[in-house]
């Protein structure tokens, strides 16, 4: 590799397009530039994918974007466009979507060879310089479809269109299907997932293993509708291995993004803010249901690692952390025993090593060992060793306390500092959830912080959302999943401050998403706005992966406001969203268990719990933090401050009518638009709504 060279990324943001800057390959970024070439040129476009912390985007690199010779072929024969899928899901979406048809699998790197009419007629994932592990090689792949470009033109053409014309087919036939989603889904979605979990170590299907939280939070809320023990054991079992695992980072704290074992041990070391938020968020709903301490610990502790490494100065949330750190996958976090004994001395060290499986072999690669607690018990381990419990945790905390600042002397892994606002939602919602169900204050205006900048920094003058800042430049016009995230965290801000202004700022970001966004014919939210490029395919997205989809966020928070503001509007663009989607969820729902949240939400009784009364009289606080460690996910909570009276009028009308009685704090738990009677006590109240959950469940 030549570092004099400097291709066509040198003055992009992304930090996953710098990172091929020095490439020897004329990268271009996704644009007209590139495609015009293309065209003037008569050349086929060599399409890559794929983000900063991507392990094997890093080998591809390394193996063939870094190689004279691999260079040599696509600067001849090729034009090379460079994609950041973080920065542009929707280009990512659609030729994705293109890889899993052809080959019935996708990832990252995503390799696309196509027309320059943007017709792909090539798709694969990682390819070796030369074919190995039953891969094709990428040179006899570039060589091969040149030959096939210069003699087959018509038929690769061919092949491209019907390629196309396959996926918009597959887009209008989710439309078709007159079957309805009823509580029939939510069982079979249930039963499917029951079938796939892995009972000794938590988590569904074989590895690699991800965390997918929706499909927790989709079993927490099936237990609250069932009472099946069944629902609530998965959750637990899951969110115990993943948090004894190496997927934890339980020095540093964090989640990484999946584990290539059924143990959860070994991960691919790479973390990601989205998982990070989504998994914090469901911790705390399982300690709503439990009130388990262990769980909020987690919870709490992802948060410290974001605020701590992933927030910066502005109070805005990075992207993700790299697996690798020099060059090699994991050497961040990994240890020796004898390392361990080093620092920690003979004593601790010994102790410290049994209990977090640091073994002289090694249990990763090359004789190193990930910290892990997996089928470990700490009651025996003080057993054992002669210790009272709490003495033997004092010590693991004392040893993990010296090993995270020996850590931190090590090169760390590369950070991907540009923020987006769809992520930032997905952390603000977990953090105003963990602010109201914890009591702590500090995470709701961390959440506020988070916000503020984004209005501030990702807003254009017009009310156009952006999708991502770095190095001063917002760009990227947002994309649903910014909106609807953006409307989730809003919504979970007002939940856990009541403060109007966040209602008014969700009815707006709802009156911009339904402008945008809309399919007026069949319902659901596309994937671009209406003032976005034009590409192949304008998608909808309902598929709920390592993200729910837009779709699916965007339903469960239009059921809330409808909920809260009890306006029929919302539930009517619900209603059409599961019309829109009913084929594809019905047919296997366990894929799309976020959208599962919004449909249970919407079978539910409607419920409504009303705290009137002086926000800083401490029985009104009492109740409110009473209801909120509660785990009532299909009630909407309220709260009545009679300063606020005139903006409640017009915001909240069901609660004009639930004032504290002789200005005591007042509680009044309404369902199916039926109250029972005022409640000034606090202890009647906790009866009653013990009682309410009962019935509820």
């Amino acid at each position: 590799m030549s570092e004099k060279h400097v291709n066509h990324l040198a003055n992009e943001k992304s930090p996953y397009l710098l990172q091929h800057v020095h490439n020897p390959i004329d990268w271009y970024p996704w644009g007209e530039e590139a495609f015009a070439k293309a065209r003037e040129e008569d050349k086929p476009v060599f399409f890559s994918c794929g983000y900063s912390t991507c392990h094997w985007c890093h080998v591809m690199e390394r193996e063939s974007f870094e190689d004279e010779d691999v260079a040599a072929l696509l600067n001849r024969y090729y034009v090379a466009i460079k994609v950041d899928r973080e920065e542009r899901p929707d280009v990512d979406h659609i030729y994705m979507s293109v890889c899993q048809a052809v080959t019935g699998q996708g990832g990252w790197p995503l390799t696309i060879v196509m027309t320059p009419a943007k017709v792909p007629f090539f798709a694969g994932t990682y390819l070796p310089k030369h074919a190995q592990w039953g891969k094709p090689g990428l040179l006899e792949v570039l060589s091969m479809l040149k030959e096939q470009w210069d003699q087959n033109r018509e038929k690769i053409e061919e092949i491209g269109v019907k390629l196309v014309q396959s996926i918009r087919l597959q887009r209008k036939m989710r439309s078709d299907s007159k079957e309805q989603m009823s509580l029939a889904t939510l069982e079979k979605a249930f039963n499917q997932l029951l079938n796939d979990f892995d009972p000794n170590y938590g988590g569904f299907g074989p590895a690699p293993k991800f965390p997918t939280p929706h499909n927790l939070m989709f079993l927490l809320r099936y237990w609250r509708r069932t009472g099946d023990k069944k629902a609530i054991a998965m959750v637990l079992k899951t969110l115990d291995a993943m948090s004894r695992g190496g997927i934890y980072d339980h020095l540093g704290y964090g989640f990484a993004r999946y584990s290539t074992d059924n143990k959860w041990l070994a991960p691919h070391f790479e973390k990601m803010l989205y998982d990070n938020a989504l998994l914090c968020y469901t911790f705390v709903e399982a300690y709503q249901v439990t009130g388990d301490p262990d769980l909020a610990k987690i919870a709490e502790e992802i948060i410290t690692y974001v605020l701590r490494d992933m927030t910066n100065e502005a109070g805005a949330f990075y992207s993700a952390e790299d697996a690798d750190s020099e060059g090699v996958e994991g050497k961040f976090y990994v240890w020796t025993r004898e390392e361990v004994i080093q620092i920690l001395g003979p004593k601790l060290g010994e102790l410290f090593a049994d209990v977090y499986n640091i073994s002289h072999t090694g249990n990763f690669e090359h004789g190193v060992s990930i910290l892990n607690l997996i089928e470990r018990d700490l009651y025996d381990y003080a057993v054992k060793h002669k210790l009272d419990i709490s003495e033997l945790e004092r010590q693991m905390a004392q040893g993990r306390e010296k090993l995270y600042y020996e850590r931190e002397k090590r090169i760390h892994p590369f950070k991907d500092d540009k923020i987006l606002t769809a992520w930032n939602g997905l952390m603000v919602a977990a953090l105003a959830k963990a602010g109201k169900a914890l009591q702590k204050t500090e995470y709701i205006v961390a959440a506020k912080r988070a916000v503020e900048f984004l209005f501030a920094r990702l807003v254009r003058s017009d009310g156009r959302i952006l999708a991502r800042f770095r190095d001063g430049e917002a760009a990227h016009l947002g994309y649903v999943d910014d909106y609807a995230y953006l409307l989730w965290s809003i919504v979970e801000l007002y939940e856990s401050t009541f403060a109007p202004q966040y209602l008014e700022k969700a009815l707006e970001l709802y009156a911009e998403i339904k402008r945008l966004f809309w399919d007026d014919e069949q319902g659901g939210f596309f994937f671009n706005g209406a003032d976005g490029e034009p590409l192949l395919i304008r998608q909808k997205e309902i598929y709920d992966g390592a993200m729910p989809s837009g779709n699916s966020v965007a339903a469960l928070a239009l059921l809330k406001l409808g909920r809260i503001t009890e306006n029929n509007e919302f539930f009517t663009m619900a209603e059409k969203m599961f019309s829109c989607f009913s084929r594809e969820v019905i047919y296997y729902p366990r894929a799309y268990t976020y959208f599962l949240l919004a449909l249970d939400y919407y079978l539910s009784v409607p419920s409504h719990i009303v705290i009137a009364g002086d926000p800083e009289d401490k029985d009104v606080q009492a109740m409110l933090n009473f209801v909120n460690r509660m785990y009532i996910p299909n009630a909407v909570v309220l709260f009545n401050n009679p300063a606020l009276a005139e903006q409640n009028r017009k915001l909240l009308p069901a609660i004009t009518d639930q004032p504290a009685i002789n200005g005591k704090a007042t509680a009044y738990i309404c369902e199916n638009f039926t109250c029972q009677k005022p409640i000034t006590n606090f202890s009647e109240l906790e009866v009653a709504l013990k009682a309410y959950l009962m019935v509820s469940a």
